[in-house]
């Protein structure tokens, strides 16, 4: 069966939208102030490769480079039937942004303590994007603090369970 490029196990996404990957370590080490979507120029076995979900976001960053956004350190695996012809897994790849973005951004990275970290890739109406996050370290405390809210809060809500019953 042929897939069109909007689907994802055989139904059509009804808004353009197909998560690829989702980076969900970066929320647990950073605390994200800001968010903004940006186009990624891809080669074909990339795309390929991204549509059959083939792609991790560990430890990858966004670097700005003589007034230009590149993507560093994202996997994408290789696409078998490419063969010798198939991409770099791990090469940097150019983000597209407009100029006023990129310039805003560097103004903030060049403060202490902040990161510019990907944090989801996906195809919108069939151009991939991927979605980066303006964001600063977290501390060892700072994480802990969180688990223990969410801890704390499954236990009131356990027991606000048990109760209207």
């Amino acid at each position: 069966m042929a897939r069109d490029s909007n689907t994802r196990n055989g139904k059509p996404a009804a808004d353009g939208f197909d998560l690829v990957v989702d980076n969900r370590k970066a929320r647990h080490d950073f605390f994200i102030e800001e968010t903004l979507e940006a186009g990624l120029a891809l080669t074909g076995t990339e795309v390929k490769s991204l549509r059959a979900h083939r792609a991790n976001l560990r430890d990858s960053y966004a670097r700005i480079k003589n007034g230009e956004a590149f993507l560093e350190s994202v996997h994408i695996g290789a696409y078998a039937p490419a063969g010798q012809f198939s991409h770099k897994e791990t090469r940097a790849r150019k983000l597209l942004m407009h100029r006023r973005e990129i310039d805003k951004l560097w103004g903030r990275v060049r403060e202490k303590g902040y990161s510019i970290v990907p944090l989801k890739i996906y195809f919108k109406n069939g151009r991939a994007k991927v979605e980066l996050g303006l964001a600063k370290g977290k501390h060892s405390y700072d994480k802990r603090d969180v688990l223990a809210r969410r801890a704390s809060d499954r236990e009131i809500e356990r027991a606000l369970k048990g109760r209207n019953r």
